[in-house]
């Protein structure tokens, strides 16, 4: 019984071994007739195959995104200054992506959170945490984005995004972050 097991073992791993061989040695003669080829249309042809791969890659991997993933490829969060709830340049140039964004998917809904670093009393956090929020929605209602779709909540600093006491870690959690609802 031992034996036949071993014998079975043996032959599947031939077989396994064979289908990876053949493979390889595929891929070794199609790059052998790439390079054996002259001229410049065998070099684009392969280049091109190899790109429409890629293209139907990445197009299976768009349609797998949700909307809440492409919102956060555009850019969700938007920093600020200590004790500030003030849109600096970059962060406008990021909102006015985001409103892009938003006006192309005029059927989402969303919230947008205003959060703060840890210095500071909870009830200023708050009110805080709010400004920066109610600043990035105004600013996407001068965009053209509908009022009525936008939600605003103030987590002040009960949310951090990174944890420590440090400059690192508070320039992180000064922000306002736009979610999908």
């Amino acid at each position: 019984m031992k034996n036949k097991f071993i014998n079975l073992s043996a032959i599947l791993a031939i077989i396994l071994l064979s289908a990876c061989e053949t493979t390889s040695q595929k891929v070794v003669s199609g790059s052998a007739a790439t390079s054996s080829s002259s001229g410049s249309a065998s070099s684009s042809g392969s280049t091109s195959g190899s790109s429409s791969v890629d293209k139907k890659q990445s197009l299976f991997a768009q349609a797998k995104q949700t909307a809440a993933d492409k919102l956060i490829a555009v850019g969700d969060r938007v920093l600020f200054d200590y004790d500030s709830a003030e849109l600096d340049s970059s962060a406008k140039i990021l909102l006015d992506s985001q409103s892009r964004f938003l006006r192309v998917n005029s059927d989402l809904n969303f919230i947008i959170e205003g959060h703060c670093d840890e210095r500071g009393t909870r009830e200023y956090n708050l009110a805080l945490g709010e400004q920066r929020a109610t600043a990035v929605r105004d600013y996407l209602v001068i965009q053209g984005i509908d009022p009525d779709r936008i939600k605003v909540i103030s987590y002040g600093k009960e949310k951090p995004a990174v944890v420590g006491s440090n400059s690192m870690a508070w320039s992180k959690n000064r922000r306002a972050v736009t979610i999908i609802e």
